[in-house]
């Protein structure tokens, strides 16, 4: 069995059209994704200097809490549908910050300084944001994990984002049934 891309393909025009059409595909690919969350990227290119993607997140994907220092990158979110815990942590993986960010509403979007660890983990099925950080993409150095959080797809990993939802007044993010 082939593994599941995890993103859609890049456009090949000279410019993208974000539209109702793609992030609808991002969202259904989303569904499906082990993850739980698949990016449709607009930018062309992983040595692009600026990446540009919709993010559709279904509630139980866990992103683990990460910060980007080789080099440092600057990222940004503005969620379009749906609702999305961001976190912040200090060094010690003691939670910093934490809001819930949602579509149309008063607080939609972040703006992060590079070197912060950070996770986000989405509050409603179908959550889908836009997300701008610097380029290019090196896989070895692109993001630096936090040490004290488990790796991703470990039943470890589950139970730490349900403690972190339970520490940020969240009850879950993972769906019923």
């Amino acid at each position: 069995m082939t593994p599941r891309k995890p993103s859609l393909d890049p456009p090949q025009d000279d410019f993208a059209v974000m539209t109702e059409a793609l992030v609808d595909e991002a969202v259904r690919q989303s569904r499906i994704a082990p993850r739980g969350r698949m990016i449709a990227p607009l930018h062309r290119s992983l040595a692009d200097p600026v990446h540009r993607m919709i993010n559709a997140i279904q509630p139980g994907s866990y992103v683990r809490p990460h910060r980007h220092l080789d080099p440092p990158k600057p990222e940004a979110w503005i969620v379009l549908r749906g609702r999305l815990l961001f976190v912040t942590f200090h060094d010690d993986g003691a939670i910093d910050r934490h809001l819930v960010l949602a579509a149309q509403s008063e607080r939609f979007g972040v703006d992060l300084v590079p070197g912060r660890y950070h996770t986000v983990a989405a509050l409603a099925p179908d959550t889908v944001i836009y997300e701008v950080k610097s380029g290019p993409y090196e896989a070895t150095t692109d993001k630096a994990f936090a040490p004290w959080a488990p790796e991703e797809g470990t039943t470890e990993a589950e139970a730490y984002l349900s403690r972190l939802l339970a520490n940020c007044g969240q009850t879950s993010s993972v769906p019923a049934g």
